[in-house]
């Protein structure tokens, strides 16, 4: 495999492609914030603002600005972002909305732990790149009310009938794992260790479960037992193997080989258990006993999924040097190239039929924000670096 050549081609698409498209098109000017829902050229097709994707946005600047390179106009574009969020995003009490109309004003309410969990990540972020004080608070006291929603995300929002069937979710705590490294520098030491402590043992003892194939499971019963029913039986092969290079990072800082080992041994299962071996690519939704899946959209083929498991998949292969980590990586690069990039346009597609075939040809909506893909290529092209060093 030609390291430098991949390394090339994904710092270039990172460059030259994807941050070009966010910049130009994305923000408002007028009203501030960024519009998300763009056509296959870039066009505005609707200019609600979702907090979470405004939230990522502002992270990602913010982040490719402290640690790649100090250009003004990722400063900029991220300051402009988070200064809406702190005028709009919240109720005052920083409890995030989910989504705003152009202006600001509130459409949906602070349903969403995301919302929360994003700002946090925004503003952290930002507030090492600028030393601006009040967006370090904002980051802290986000995150303690992330704590504090832990075993209730939804709150009173919550349309499920109390005491009947408690389900408890992997999103919250893969997510954990992530944003309490990425916030660090403003959380006491405690608080810090008592995080990591919990989400290692919710991913790795609770979701990760062994006696079912070496496989994690989206949901289980709040006691930890595994449910049968479409929640319990659900299974989301990219979370998973996104959560693992989670799991790696966290390895590297607790300088922890087990837990290396433990997330690279869970990709690799992942992957094959995901893999559609008749069409390529990987599903979005599972059935973990092979019934059909509630999500009508489970046999599709989405853009996070892919650059998530390229993460994963590198970051074993440089931590371990395993030589199937290096085999799927090429496989899963050769697919996601060919199936996601727009030859034509700017940015990449994110949803694909079952066969592989576009099936919306946005670059951007309610969901797909500037995130996944340029985080991918940033984190796939620095650890190409660290391969070749």
């Amino acid at each position: 495999m030609k390291f430098e050549q991949i390394k090339q081609q994904y710092k270039g698409e990172l460059l030259d492609n994807i941050l070009p498209f966010w910049l130009q098109k994305s923000q408002d000017h007028e009203y501030g914030g960024y519009f998300t829902c763009l056509d296959r050229e870039g066009n505005i097709f609707d200019t609600d603002k979702f907090v979470w994707l405004q939230g990522r946005q502002v992270w990602m600047f913010s982040m490719l600005y402290n640690k790649f390179e100090k250009r003004q106009e990722w400063l900029d574009c991220a300051v402009q972002g988070a200064e809406f969020l702190r005028k709009y995003g919240h109720d005052g009490k920083l409890n995030w909305y989910f989504s705003l109309d152009r202006q600001g004003n509130p459409l949906v309410e602070p349903y969403n732990i995301f919302s929360y969990t994003f700002a946090t990540m925004a503003f952290g972020q930002l507030s090492l790149a600028t030393g601006n004080q009040e967006y370090a608070d904002i980051a802290r006291k986000t995150f303690e009310i992330v704590l504090s929603k832990k075993d209730h995300p939804k709150g009173k929002w919550d349309k499920t009938h109390p005491g009947t069937r408690q389900l408890k979710s992997f999103s919250l705590p893969m997510i954990l794992c992530n944003l309490a490294l990425e916030i660090e520098h403003l959380l006491d030491e405690k608080i810090l260790k008592k995080t990591i402590d919990e989400c290692l043992h919710e991913v790795l003892e609770v979701f990760y479960r062994p006696e079912l194939g070496d496989i994690i499971v989206e949901n289980v019963n709040t006691d930890g037992t595994l449910s049968d029913t479409f929640d319990g039986r659900l299974i989301n092969p990219g979370h998973a193997i996104e959560a693992m290079w989670f799991i790696m990072d966290l390895g590297v800082r607790l300088n922890r080989r087990d837990l290396i080992d433990k997330a690279v041994k869970i990709t690799l299962r992942m992957i094959d258990y995901g893999w559609d071996k008749e069409h390529g690519g990987i599903f979005y939704f599972m059935d973990r006993k092979g019934f059909p899946p509630q999500q009508l959209e489970w046999d599709q083929k989405l853009w996070w999924v892919h650059i998530e498991t390229l993460i994963s998949l590198i970051k074993g292969y440089q931590l371990t040097g395993s030589e199937e980590c290096l085999k799927w990586f090429e496989e899963v690069h050769d697919y996601t190239w060919t199936h996601f990039k727009d030859p034509e346009f700017p940015e990449w597609w994110g949803y694909l039929n079952r066969q592989g075939e576009v099936l919306l040809d946005l670059k951007g909506g309610k969901w797909k924000g500037c995130f996944h893909i340029p985080r991918g290529l940033y984190q796939i092209w620095k650890t190409l670096e660290e391969i070749k060093k």
